[in-house]
């Protein structure tokens, strides 16, 4: 059948996490509750950055700019997840599928970035201090942070536009609980391994120079630590990076394996816990690791509640 004579498509069928109604009941009250803390949580972090002063630093101003990323990322699946849970057809646009990835891909490879520019922060404060504030200015870390969503935003539009001139004429069910490049390309009627190449090189570009960042950042780090004669000091010292080392390794480990796995490895149960992991639980972790981990944020969150108890 000629091009010209399949009718294209424009909707998409989702498969969802189950087909069961009681348990899409039960997940509908569960992505809820990690919405809802995702984001509380992070709104919670810029909430406590912006307003003490204590935490007007370029650590916290990097931190801050992950929490938004974090609310941005999960406001782009879950909000659609949960209405999916509550109907029979999960359906949703070609279009709006299309602007799914878009803000997808664009807030994933944003916050990448945003985490090398805070790796590059704690290797300045830690490799050197007597030249981080004025090397770590406003300027630099503003600059930081949108070269992160420029970027963000180019690697995205990179990745969507091919969609668009993309034929869909069906079978048109997406094997998934939302619109990732995968699975939607699979769908189309014309050729897409030009498409997919692009995908996994340009994920696999954005993945090697942000580790790298990461990766050459630390080595400067703990070789700096491990110098420092006093075992205070190399403890102060590490706890001031534990958080992001641990908020790296989660999103590294997860977000990544997505694009980077070989075709052998293909699983689609993998690919869905694997997306949940890296697109739902990592937003939601991230606040509660700074929370915990960071002395700083614990003492403006104890300091803000205190302050809101003698208010009452």
């Amino acid at each position: 059948m000629s091009m010209e004579n399949q009718t294209a498509l424009n909707y998409f069928i989702l498969s969802g996490l189950s087909s069961d109604p009681q348990f899409q009941i039960f997940l509908f009250l569960v992505f809820l509750a990690i919405y809802f803390i995702t984001l509380a949580g992070n709104m919670v972090i810029m909430l406590v950055v912006r307003a003490d002063p204590c935490l007007n630093t370029p650590m916290y101003f990097f931190l801050f700019h992950l929490s938004l990323s974090d609310i941005s990322y999960s406001s782009v699946t879950v909000p659609m997840m949960l209405v999916n849970f509550l109907v029979e057809v999960k359906r949703i646009s070609v279009n709006g599928c299309i602007a799914q990835i878009f803000f997808s891909l664009m807030a994933g490879c944003s916050e990448g970035f945003i985490l090398a520019a805070m790796a590059h922060d704690r290797y300045e404060a830690i490799c050197n201090p007597l030249h981080y504030m004025r090397i770590m200015n406003k300027y630099v870390c503003s600059q930081l942070v949108i070269g992160a969503w420029i970027v963000g935003f180019i690697y995205a539009l990179t990745n969507t536009l091919p969609l668009l001139n993309a034929h869909f004429c069906g079978p048109n069910k997406i094997n998934h609980f939302s619109c990732e490049p995968p699975p939607v390309l699979d769908l189309s009627c014309t050729d897409t391994f030009t498409n997919k190449l692009l995908l996994h090189t340009t994920a696999m570009l954005v993945g090697f120079i942000t580790f790298s960042f990461n990766l050459v950042s630390y080595i400067h780090i703990i070789s700096t630590i491990l110098r420092i004669c006093c075992t205070e000091g190399r403890r102060k010292a590490f706890s001031t990076c534990s958080s992001h080392l641990i908020v790296i390794v989660l999103f590294y480990s997860t977000g990544l394996f997505r694009y980077l796995r070989p075709n052998s490895a293909s699983s689609q149960v993998l690919d869905r816990l694997f997306s949940i992991q890296y697109s739902i639980l990592t937003p939601m972790l991230n606040p509660i690791i700074y929370s915990l981990k960071n002395r700083e944020v614990k003492a403006a969150l104890e300091k803000k509640i205190e302050k809101f108890r003698f208010l009452k």
